[in-house]
Parts: structure tokens; C-alpha cells; sequence
């Protein structure tokens, strides 16, 4: 298994006169899918491009293979929040996974065979191959997330980040998300997915990162979600559902409380 690891010292983020970060110190492992969870504000996002240099920190490092990350951008597929991308711009669902190849060819050169057949392999494993012509703005939210998907895939990096996949998309598409997510864990990748939901999809995530604009809690989904943990990131009231059953990703058979926060 790959033991790659990006480590988070010390990470401070303002915006202007207001604090956003401080003092993040945390890892994240390589195989496993790590959840970073919090309530609105609380940091999440920002500390997803904190990490990926996307915008100016105040202080700290965030370091992968001993150099900093934000010099290895070529390693990294990030699929930003589906808000900030232009839906109406004119590019197919083709176009769009291609550009996840833009990198291994380089601009104003053609595409292989090779990076055809990948951005092709891509598109099935979603479940959009049949969508290939299709203007990305004509699609649903759930379809567009998958596309995008896709286009991370092409990309084969080593560090998979998403901000918010799972925000106006069916259940069909939340699940395609989580199998391939658990997929590029298992075969050693780092995967990385802002959740803005604490509903029973978080049982999916191995690894947690609780913030509210400082870290609450890191590590083991159980470890992390614990009453007073979330009670210090959320406050209010906290409800409670249990999982029973056996999935192929959980361990074991076992009865479960997990924590769900409501505002």
C-alpha cells in the first residue's frame, strides 16, 4: 500500500481582516477517503485550496513527497463546487474530459490514441459514454458531477480533491461517486472530498477532518464523530441514527451510532 501522506502544518487563511483558518495541523493518508465536514463557514472549502495553493495563506506549510503541494499541481485532479463552473460555456462532454489530458500532451497538440482511449474508458466507467456529443449545459446537475468526474480520472493523478460532489445530484450519481472514490482509494490514491452533508452518506468516508474555522477532530470516523466533538463544531441539537448491516467497504458486522447534527 502506498504510504504517501500530505501534511498540513500550522495553516492560517484571511480573508482581509477576517480569520477563516487557523492553526491547522493535520495528515491525510494515501487509501483511504478522507471526508473534511463542518458547518457552513466553517472553513472547509477554503481549506481544500488553502492546501492546493488556489488561494493565499497566511502562514503554514502543506507538504507531499518533502515539497510543498502547491509545486506539484501536475499530481492533483480538483473538481471545483458545481456553482463555480460556467455551464454555459460551448464544450461537449467529449471536450471537457479531454482537457483532463491537456497536461500529458500540451497545448495546441493533438490528442494521442492513447489519451482518446482513456478519456473514452472514463466516460463508461461514469456512465456517460452515450453523452459524449452532448453539450456539457444540457445535462443535469448529476450528470455534469460525473462528467467532471471523468475528467479527473483522465487526468491519472495521484491526488483526487472534491468540493461539494455531492450537492444537487441523484442517488444513482452519489453512489457512481463513492464506488470509484473508494476505488482510486484502494489502489493507493489520495482522495479528498468536502462534505457539506452529516445525513447517512457519511458512513462511506474512512477518515474525517471536523472543522469550524480550527480543527475539531482528525482521523477514524468513529473517532471523530463523537457527541462532543460535533457539539463544539456545530452546537445545537444533535440527533442520532444507527447503521446496521454489513457493507463491503465497512468491516465486520456491527451496530453503529453515528451522529447527525441539525442547525
Amino acid at each position: 500500500m502506498n504510504q504517501a501522506k500530505i501534511t498540513v502544518s500550522h495553516l492560517a487563511v484571511h480573508y482581509r481582516t477576517v480569520e477563516a483558518l487557523r492553526d491547522i495541523t493535520l495528515q491525510i493518508q494515501a487509501g483511504k477517503l478522507t471526508g473534511i465536514i463542518g458547518p457552513n463557514g466553517a472553513g472547509k472549502s477554503t481549506l481544500l485550496k488553502g492546501m492546493l495553493g488556489l488561494i493565499p495563506v497566511t502562514g503554514g506549510s502543506v507538504i507531499y513527497n518533502d515539497k510543498p503541494l502547491h509545486e506539484q499541481l501536475g499530481r492533483i485532479a480538483y473538481v471545483p463546487q458545481r456553482s463555480q463552473i460556467d455551464w454555459t460555456y460551448p464544450a461537449t462532454v467529449w471536450d471537457v474530459v479531454m482537457m483532463g489530458r491537456v497536461r500529458q500532451t500540451g497545448w495546441f497538440r493533438r490528442f494521442s490514441n492513447v489519451s482518446r482511449r482513456i478519456v473514452l474508458e472514463a466516460l463508461t466507467k461514469v456512465g456517460m459514454d452515450s453523452y459524449r456529443d452532448r453539450p456539457i449545459g444540457e445535462l443535469s446537475g448529476g450528470q455534469q458531477q460525473r462528467v467532471f468526474l471523468a475528467r479527473s480520472l483522465a487526468q491519472e493523478a495521484d491526488i483526487f480533491c472534491f468540493d461539494e460532489p455531492f450537492v444537487g445530484v441523484d442517488k444513482k450519481t452519489e453512489n457512481i461517486l463513492f464506488e470509484i472514490f473508494h476505488e482510486l482509494a484502494e489502489v493507493g490514491k489520495i482522495v479528498i472530498v468536502v462534505n457539506h452533508d452529516l445525513g447517512e452518506s457519511i458512513t462511506n468516508f474512512d477518515d474525517l477532518i471536523l472543522l469550524n474555522k480550527e480543527l475539531i477532530a482528525v482521523g477514524d470516523r468513529q473517532v471523530v464523530l463523537q457527541e462532543e466533538n460535533l457539539y463544539r463544531a456545530y452546537g445545537g441539537k444533535v440527533g442520532f441514527f444507527v447503521e446496521r448491516g454489513n457493507r463491503e467497504h465497512l468491516t465486520g458486522n456491527r451496530e453503529q451510532l453515528v451522529n447527525r447534527m441539525y442547525n
